[in-house]
């Protein structure tokens, strides 16, 4: 589903220019908005672009418009989770102010040691090091398999440059990193250092980001969350005017739906809380319902989520340090969850025919999905079974927390989990056979492996032959 989507670059941005913008979202009628995966603001069905409108100051993007991506950062994370010691609040803003031009690729501008914000979802992504100042660079490409790390580490003030050379280089042609890496310094005199260690990704809890909580001695920050990713613009508007009275700078959206306001006065605390009790604005969710990811405006996953929540939290579940992602099917597996429901594509040619909804579950390697390598748990299985296999994975997660793993090893579990997840797909309808479930319907026995099928064996589904399916990689179907 295409939507109006307003840059918002890094997801920082004023009172002011917020308030600006809910002005504009009433003036056409509208009562909410959403917020997006990449910190940006979403527009519901319904929003135009007006000649001599408000829309001229800020960089929206319109559903028939191909017109730049947004910059994430992970500025919101700074002061209030873990970071990396010599990367401020500040440093990033400065490093935002560079980018004069809308990026056309993804960026993201990250301390690895927060986890609020995804490292790896851009197809550029700097990542700071040890080093003061400078950053790892992982690239990613729409048309590359996987992603490179870029030879050496950037200085903080030449990553726009760096970026604006490498978007130049590519949209000219097909290059590998090598050769990026090559006409990019033959065209910039940049101050690059070797990269004498890699970079160390540590793994910690998701962390609790709403409510009211201390910052610093005398300050405090907020985090809101609506659960249906609906805010209102009149809240919004009410908010942003208390925030200029208590002389905050800077509103923070995060890639959860939700967003942060840092710098709340102590003397200002009561103010902040008398105004959410009026609004009756709900600042206690538990981590359960706060650390998933969903798709904006798709009702399905909303309802799907609500169903599993509920399900979970009525058998007492701990999912402290896990988060869970719903999508639609998607062959790349671009996640950033530790595990991830995601619902399989119904074949066109049997649209019109009244089939219940599949699902499959992938979790990520280590339960860490900054690993980028996905695994998958279950296939083909129906809404009821969620839960389940959602508990199953809970105490999976609990039982490894805390084991060390050998590079060795965690290779070796890769490849056994591969064999044991042998998969074929039909090319006529898209349904998977797979080897750990068998085929109830057809008399077919869990651990039967394809090769191992009858000669006239046929899909369940359409019936297409044998011969009709192919070898799913799971590597392939499951790596960032």
């Amino acid at each position: 589903m295409e939507l109006t989507r307003l840059i918002v670059k890094g997801g920082v941005i004023s009172p002011g220019e917020l308030r600006d913008i809910v002005n504009m979202g009433l003036e056409q009628g509208l009562k909410d908005f959403s917020f997006g995966s990449r910190q940006d603001i979403i527009f519901p069905n319904g929003f135009v672009n007006l000649e001599n409108s408000e829309t001229t100051k800020h960089h929206v993007i319109f559903p028939d418009e191909k017109s730049g991506n947004n910059i994430v950062s992970s500025y919101v994370a700074t002061d209030i989770i873990r970071n990396t010691n010599w990367l401020t609040g500040n440093k990033f803003l400065y490093i935002l102010e560079q980018f004069k031009d809308q990026p056309a690729l993804k960026v993201n501008i990250t301390d690895p040691k927060q986890q609020l914000v995804p490292l790896f979802t851009g197809h550029i992504n700097f990542i700071a090091s040890e080093h003061e100042d400078y950053w790892f660079l992982y690239i990613r490409l729409p048309n590359w398999e996987r992603m490179e790390v870029y030879p050496v580490l950037i200085y903080s003030w030449d990553i726009s440059k760096i970026y604006y050379e490498i978007e130049k280089v590519v949209s000219e042609d097909a290059y590998g990193i090598d050769m990026i890496f090559s006409l990019v310094s033959e065209a910039l005199d940049t101050n690059n250092r070797t990269i004498d260690k890699p970079l160390n990704v540590p793994f910690y809890p998701f962390p609790y980001y709403e409510g009211m909580n201390r910052l610093g001695i005398d300050q405090y920050w907020l985090g809101l969350y609506w659960r249906n990713n609906l805010y209102d613009l009149e809240f919004l508007k009410e908010m942003c005017e208390l925030c200029f009275d208590c002389k905050i700078g800077k509103i923070c959206i995060t890639p959860w739906k939700s967003f942060i306001v840092k710098g709340i006065p102590k003397d200002r605390k009561l103010d902040w809380e008398k105004f959410l009790g009026q609004k009756g604005i709900n600042v206690r969710h538990s981590l359960l319902e706060l650390n998933w990811h969903l798709p904006v405006a798709m009702e399905w996953a909303l309802n799907l989520k609500t169903f599993l929540v509920r399900t979970l939290d009525q058998f007492d579940i701990s999912t402290y340090g896990l988060t869970f992602g719903i999508a639609e099917y998607n062959r790349d597996g671009h996640y950033f969850t530790s595990i991830v429901v995601e619902k399989n594509e119904l074949p066109k040619d049997l649209a019109s025919i009244k089939i219940r909804d599949t699902y499959n579950v992938l979790y990520a390697k280590n339960f860490d999905p900054n690993k980028r390598e996905y695994i998958v748990h279950a296939q083909d299985v129906d809404k009821l079974e969620l839960p389940t296999i959602l508990i199953e994975l809970s105490k999976k997660y609990f039982e490894e927390l805390g084991n060390p793993i050998t590079e060795i090893e965690a290779a070796t579990a890769v490849k056994k989990e591969l064999k044991a997840h042998e998969i074929h797909q039909c090319q006529e309808c898209l349904t998977v056979y797979n080897a750990d479930y068998g085929d109830r319907e057809q008399g077919i026995e869990k651990g039967t492996l394809f090769k191992g099928l009858p000669v006239d064996y046929c899909c369940s589904l359409c019936e297409a032959p044998k011969s009709k399916f192919i070898a799913l990689h799971l590597e392939k179907l499951g790596a960032v």
